[in-house]
């Protein structure tokens, strides 16, 4: 495993491997001055900032740096959280759309009534009720 960081980001996830009881070979490279750290050694290896090795573990740290930044803004460019509602049974598009329309927010939707909800076109008294027992089992982020 590499590790982006310094020596205390080394230390915990060696922690984190021994409280899981795996043995995986673990190194961390610290950015600033790219120094690598081994888990038995107080002195970090410096590498010529030419050597191959090193290259190849920046690559592979920018590579992971690169993709979690691309994974994380496809997330936030879509409206994850009215996709809970997608796992309600009853709750297809048309409902969907209707409840997000009508009330704007999940919060919106999980404050409102039994009645209110089930009040919308398209809507009845039994799909209201999943909607608010299955919103009222989860944490709503507010916006």
């Amino acid at each position: 495993i590499l590790i982006d960081g310094g020596r205390g980001q080394l230390n915990a996830a060696c922690q984190a491997l021994r409280e899981l009881k795996l043995d995986i070979p673990v190194i961390s490279l610290a950015k600033e001055f790219e120094h690598i750290f081994l888990p038995d050694s107080d002195d970090p290896v410096v590498l010529d900032r030419t050597d191959p090795a090193l290259r190849l573990l920046q690559r592979i740290r920018d590579e992971a740096h690169r993709f979690a930044l691309t994974y994380h803004r496809k997330l936030r460019s879509r409206p994850l959280s009215f996709s809970m509602l997608d796992r309600i049974p009853g709750v297809g598009p048309k409902r969907k759309r209707r409840l997000i329309r009508h009330f704007g927010s999940l919060e919106r939707i999980r404050e409102a009534s039994v009645d209110e909800i089930a009040s919308l076109k398209g809507m009845n008294r039994t799909v209201a009720e999943r909607i608010k027992e299955f919103l009222e089992g989860i944490e709503v982020r507010r916006s």
